[in-house]
């Protein structure tokens, strides 16, 4: 009798469980809808996931899954569990809140950087208008300042229409 035990469990036959079997002490069967997802060298992660939803849970809902999307499944619910353990009140929930405050947060901030450089931009056309006297006529010239009209001014000569014509204007303004 004894010797038929020892041919039974030297087949070649039975396979390894996988950690979800191996943890509940049940054989593994080819079927076995747990194997592909938690393999016997990595018992820790089927441990967070049973402890949070439960092996009866785990298994029905990747039956209902198609086949493609249980990989997704099981990431999911391996980094849910994680988080759950990190933080038992929140878990991942607790994760959204934090991001939805962080982009609440740079959205306000954008949003007070835009009406900044909407007030520079103000300050710049109207700093434009003092010093030129161009106020929004539709002259395809605006930048250019005949010569005649810089010699008039008590400033430096104010030429816009060289290749670096903001540097010279802002020269004459800071002088």
């Amino acid at each position: 009798m004894a010797m038929n035990m020892r041919s039974n469990a030297s087949k070649p036959d039975s396979l390894p469980p996988c950690a979800g079997c191996k943890i509940q002490r049940k054989k593994c069967s080819e079927k076995c809808v747990l194997a592909p997802y938690f393999p016997q060298n990595n018992p820790e992660k089927f441990k967070l996931v049973h402890k949070v939803f439960g092996n009866g849970h785990v298994i029905k809902l990747l039956e209902e899954l198609p086949t493609e999307q249980r990989a997704d499944a099981v990431n999911s619910m391996v980094y849910e569990a994680s988080q759950r353990s990190q933080d038992p009140v929140n878990g991942c929930v607790g994760i959204i809140n934090e991001l939805k405050n962080k982009i609440a947060e740079l959205q306000s901030q954008l949003a007070f950087t835009q009406a900044e450089l909407a007030n520079i931009n103000m300050q710049h056309a109207n700093l434009f208008t003092l010093v030129t006297g161009y106020h929004g006529e539709s002259d395809p010239n605006f930048y250019s300042v005949s010569p005649q009209e810089s010699e008039d001014t008590d400033s430096q000569s104010i030429v816009l229409d060289d290749e670096d014509h903001s540097l010279q204007f802002w020269e004459s303004i800071w002088r």
